[in-house]
């Protein structure tokens, strides 16, 4: 009877099983201590609700203690705020999948998604569960260490990119101490914010190249090239229309633009539509998202950067994806459409409605994108590039020109916003009726009768008209060089016939030899 024998590699348990007993242990953990301290957690729960939504009055601001400049509570809020926004970005990416799936199906009148859960609402936990115990493979030619890195370079950015935009205003929020703290709803307000976005929308860019580097697969190197050449081309119109809001607010801080927006005719997609545009269109372009996901075109690459990629590394790269799209939705909601400003004043009064008022806004973004990628077709790559060079960058130049020009009158005329409206409205007149002009349909236009071809010179052989006259001129051009060429072919022929003729070297000897014979001949005659 054959025995089996188990192997070392045999025994091992699977990665994501491991992965997912950790969580599930850190899970526990965290329960635990829920539990063990429910108390506490229910007393500042209900001071939270009573003092900040039930009963705003209760406060004194006056009384509240600026955590910004309290060493503890910067540390305490940093921790929650992270996992509270870490938590709420990866469920975000996870339904984000579910939510294009669903609105594909609409579009495209199928059912999608109805299996996992009600309604199909467990079906990213079910795409994660089957990610987490797939196979990973790794080429052998690969570079180990940077196949290895490139989707956490891919994905990791898509997470810093959101630290640095506010999500609402500040909070007064009692703590267990008996204090309030004047909390800010975001990790941190830089006074170069704007800045900040530019360089981290960049480096989402090296992952992918890196990734199709380091695969060792020719389709997955055209890929990486793909990106990198895509973000050179509508970087320099990014970078441009995001100058228009730091043009009209003076400041490159994300929160004094926020603020700036506050009710609804402030938003500046409605006082530069074209940067707003401009710039959706671009940060589409930077995420590689339809109709501009060329470094992955199946058709073309076969999955293009990550087709060597299976596994985790592989659902990194997807998440990086729908991660790129919501932060896509909140830079463009931050920079044109108010951020969490609900355009009617209602946050001020309310500040915990802020962020429900930013997630409708990416949701609404979001529903578009899917919407663009259920319409269009990815479109060609040689189009690609001439749109970002040819349309976009001249555009966005317009778009800059039209803001410095509306503010520099605005502000000589005592900063009037009426007459930065009406300089504004000029401008958009002038873009559309520009647009209008270059794009007409020229099919109405009265085309010009063909001539008949039977009195056309070139089918009569008839030698007439100017371009006859032309042909004949063109002619006797030509023939000068070609003359010139038989006439010194020619001279050449009669100077190498005048040259006498020089007999070679080697009949010498034979003729040397028979004057000898013949002079020994006469001698042996002679005597």
């Amino acid at each position: 009877m054959a025995t089996v024998s188990t192997t070392n590699s045999e025994r091992r348990i699977p990665r994501g099983l491991v992965i997912a007993g950790i969580v599930a242990l850190v899970v526990i953990a965290l329960l635990v201590l829920l539990i063990a301290n429910i108390d506490a957690v229910a007393h500042g729960i209900e001071g939270f609700l009573n003092d900040t939504l039930f009963n705003a009055n209760r406060i004194d601001p006056n009384t509240a203690i600026e955590c910004r400049s309290s060493s503890g509570c910067t540390i305490v809020h940093s921790i929650i705020f992270s996992l509270i926004f870490i938590l709420a970005i990866l469920t975000g990416f996870a339904y984000t999948t579910l939510l294009e799936r669903k609105f594909i199906a609409w579009f495209q009148q199928r059912s999608g998604p109805n299996r996992v859960g009600p309604w199909g609402l467990l079906q990213p936990l079910a795409d994660a569960i089957k990610l987490i115990f797939k196979e990973d493979i790794e080429p052998s030619g690969a570079d180990k260490w940077v196949y290895r890195i490139a989707p956490m370079m891919k994905a990791i950015p898509a997470l810093v990119l959101l630290a640095v935009i506010p999500l609402g205003p500040d909070l007064l929020v009692p703590w267990f101490d008996g204090n309030v703290y004047r909390v800010p709803m975001g990790l941190v307000d830089l006074n170069v914010g704007v800045l900040w976005l530019l360089a981290i929308t960049s480096i989402g860019t090296y992952g992918v190249v890196l990734a199709g580097w380091a695969s060792n697969n020719k389709y997955a190197m055209l890929g990486g090239l793909r990106a990198s050449a895509q973000m050179l081309s509508y970087e320099l119109s990014l970078g441009l229309t995001m100058a228009v809001p730091i043009l009209i607010v003076g400041s490159m801080s994300l929160g004094d633009i926020i603020r700036a927006q506050t009710y609804i005719h402030q938003w500046f997609v409605f006082q530069n539509p074209l940067a707003a545009g401009i710039l959706f269109v671009a940060l589409l372009a930077e995420i590689n998202r339809s109709p501009f996901d060329l470094p992955e075109a199946e058709q073309e690459l076969t999955q293009g950067f990550m087709v060597e990629y299976s596994g985790m590394k592989f659902a990194a790269f997807m998440m990086a994806e729908y991660l790129g799209m919501i932060g896509v939705s909140v830079v463009v909601s931050t920079l044109f459409l108010g951020g969490y400003q609900d355009g009617f004043g209602l946050v001020d009064q309310l500040p915990i409605l802020a962020p429900l008022v930013i997630i409708g806004k990416v949701i609404l973004l979001l529903i578009l994108m899917v919407w663009i990628r259920a319409t269009l077709p990815r479109i060609r790559y040689d189009r690609l590039m001439s749109l970002g060079w040819k349309i976009l960058l001249p555009l966005a130049l317009i778009a800059v020109t039209w803001s410095a020009i509306a503010t520099l009158i605005a502000d000589s005329t005592g900063a009037d916003p009426i007459t930065y409206g009406i300089v504004a409205v000029l401008f958009f007149g002038v873009v559309v009726g520009g647009a209008m002009l270059f794009l007409r349909d020229k099919r109405d236009e009265a085309e010009p009768e063909p001539e008949r071809l039977e009195n056309d010179p070139v089918v009569t052989g008839e030698r007439r008209g100017a371009g006859w006259v032309g042909l004949q001129i063109l002619g006797a051009i030509l023939a000068i060089p070609f003359s010139l060429f038989t006439g010194t072919i020619a001279l050449l022929e009669r100077l190498a016939g005048a040259i006498p003729e020089r007999k070679p070297q080697a009949d010498a000897a034979p003729a040397a030899q028979s004057d000898e014979t013949a002079v020994t001949v006469s001698e042996s005659s002679g005597d």
